[in-house]
């Protein structure tokens, strides 16, 4: 999914830009790019492939290259960017998070209309370039972005650097965030509000569902006010963001916390201790601990000088081999303990199925298994949070199979909490890794502990519930 920064200030942008952009999600990251404008010399871009390497390596040694007083940066888990346009609009950089269903008719409709795509991404139409495309047909900026809106099936959260500011677009539906922080003599939009306290911003203001904002470093101007409908993701909280984030007012680890504290004060295990799967299972861990009232220890630590928090590639024998490496288990916090292990999913079953097998070699009398989130039945249309190319990847999906010869039977009754096919297909995961038991967290708790209404988020990739 990936995650941009922009920032305007009164004086020399490029240390913010690079620290800030940074701090955003390297989950799937593939390419990192940064843009800044100075009036004198225009637009300075460079867009690195980070598959094989840090931002920071990347970006670093060429900061000096970079001048202007307002700049956007891009973790981009897609296509190179930031794209530079000069248009009937006047000239722009533009960044794009988010996630294109219907991009072979919006391709074939551009090309009808004599349109050519000039960026390629992997021998592939790049999506930012395709909403630029569109972007450009209105009159105004806020007029291109509304077309942006109402073609796209999906999401699309953007930044557009100007020789006037940023403008800031947040999807329409809001599955992606866009957070506005401020500081003296200078403002910053991000994706993520981790991106904020080092380098002394304040959250401002979360810009609501399709609002649109022009930011200079003398305020911010509302350009389209913002929807009354929302759909932000859930999974945000679940996995996606970093602890010290904030999306809707509502602090990640905190929402980790308190889906394993009210699991914990329900649930009727009995065990000798409770461990997080690192990095995001760590904050369920912890508060299920409280909640149960028994001790929080660290029986499995990630390896963390080469193997950063990041998804596993997209290749399958990559992602085993990723799964089982940069996680290390301590035996003598596992040697005859019956163990308690939070984590925040059960996708695809890979990591779970190493972990598993190896917390009972290292001597582990018995392993429970407690998940932050319901069991993930249906693949997401509108946030690229996984590398996952259909539903069959789903673990969820192939024990449907197993049981029912059909992976989409009932999935409306094994989506649903408590079931008897739900109680079956939980079961059947159960067996299937040698866990002693396994139970997920419902809907209504992970809504509970984000604390926002169930209408204002996208609970799809559990119950299915979704609209365009």
């Amino acid at each position: 999914m990936g995650g941009f920064f922009g920032t305007v200030s009164k004086k020399s942008c490029k240390t913010d830009l690079f620290y800030g952009t940074d701090y955003n999600s390297h989950l799937g990251t593939k390419r990192g790019g940064l843009v800044t404008y100075d009036e004198e010399r225009g637009f300075c871009r460079s867009i690195h492939n980070l598959e094989r390497s840090y931002f920071r390596t990347k970006f670093e040694a060429e900061l000096d290259k970079f001048y202007g007083n307002s700049g956007i940066g891009i973790i981009s888990d897609t296509d190179p960017q930031p794209i530079i346009i000069n248009s009937h609009l006047g000239r722009f950089a533009i960044v794009t998070v988010g996630k294109i269903a219907n991009m072979k008719e919006l391709e074939d409709y551009l090309l009808s209309q004599n349109h050519h795509f000039a960026e390629m991404s992997m021998g592939k139409t790049n999506p930012t370039e395709l909403i630029a495309l569109i972007l450009i047909q209105g009159k105004t900026f806020k007029e291109g972005i509304e077309m942006v809106y109402d073609h796209i099936k999906g999401s699309c959260s953007m930044l557009l650097l100007t020789e006037n500011g940023i403008i800031a677009a947040r999807d329409k539906l809001g599955r992606t965030p866009i957070i506005v922080g401020k500081k003296e003599g200078a403002y910053a939009v991000t994706s993520e509000t981790t991106s904020f306290p080092n380098l002394d911003y304040e959250i401002e203001k979360y810009i609501g569902p399709g609002e649109i904002v022009r930011i200079t470093a003398d305020g911010i101007e509302q350009i389209r006010e913002p929807n009354k409908d929302m759909q932000i993701c859930s999974f945000l909280w679940v996995y996606y963001g970093f602890p010290t984030s904030y999306y809707e007012g509502k602090n990640v680890e905190e929402v980790r916390f308190n889906c394993g504290l009210k699991m914990g004060q329900k649930d009727e295990s009995d065990v000798d201790c409770v461990c997080g799967i690192p990095d995001s299972g760590v904050g369920m861990a912890l508060g299920y601990a409280e909640g149960k009232g028994l001790p929080y220890h660290r029986a499995i630590s990630k390896y963390t000088p080469t193997w950063p928090r990041s998804f596993t590639p997209e290749n399958q024998s990559m992602r085993s081999l990723v799964a089982k490496m940069k996680l290390i288990p301590n035996r003598a916090m596992l040697e005859g303990k019956r163990l308690l292990f939070c984590d925040d999913s059960i996708v695809r079953g890979t990591q779970l199925h190493d972990n598993v097998g190896i917390l009972y070699k290292y001597g582990a009398k018995e392993v429970h298994m407690r998940i932050a989130c319901p069991p993930i039945v249906f693949e997401c249309p509108f946030v690229g949070f996984s590398a996952s190319k259909n539903e069959m990847e789903l673990m969820t999906r192939r024990i449907i199979a197993e049981l029912e010869g059909d992976p989409n039977a009932k999935l409306d009754k094994y989506s649903t909490t408590d079931s008897p096919e739900y109680k079956k297909m939980v079961e059947a995961i159960r067996a299937k890794f040698g866990l002693t038991s396994l139970k997920f967290n419902t809907v209504e708790t992970l809504i509970e502990a984000i604390g926002l209404p169930k209408c204002k988020v996208c609970t799809h990739c559990f119950d299915g519930t979704s609209h365009f």
